[in-house]
């Protein structure tokens, strides 16, 4: 469990390059490094579990995105969960603008 700082690195180098070569890029992250649904305990409600799971994947989508913009990659972290500090709300349209305007 937990984050490679030499992984996140070397995602970022990949990206960054095809960045370079003129490819938008969209990349959907997990959480399952932090925190798996199905391994909840007895008492957590299902739903719970799931919001662990998902402020989970904002972590990780947060770390990428510094790695990234440590590589010159502009970015954008969206979430279904409203967390107007740290992430955009996730809109389909406002995503592929996003892609769109580089």
């Amino acid at each position: 469990y937990g984050i490679d700082p030499s992984v996140l690195e070397s995602i970022a180098k990949e990206v960054a390059a095809a960045v370079q070569e003129g490819i938008q890029v969209a990349i959907v992250v997990g959480g399952g490094n932090f925190f798996r649904g199905v391994d909840r305990w007895d008492g957590m409600e299902r739903a719970t579990a799931d919001y662990v799971g998902m402020l989970a994947t904002v972590m990780n989508a947060m770390c990428l995105q510094s790695a990234l913009e440590h590589e010159g990659v502009q970015t954008r972290v969206q979430t279904a969960i409203e967390m107007q500090e740290i992430a955009e709300p996730y809109i389909r349209r406002r995503a592929i603008r996003h892609l769109e305007r580089g």
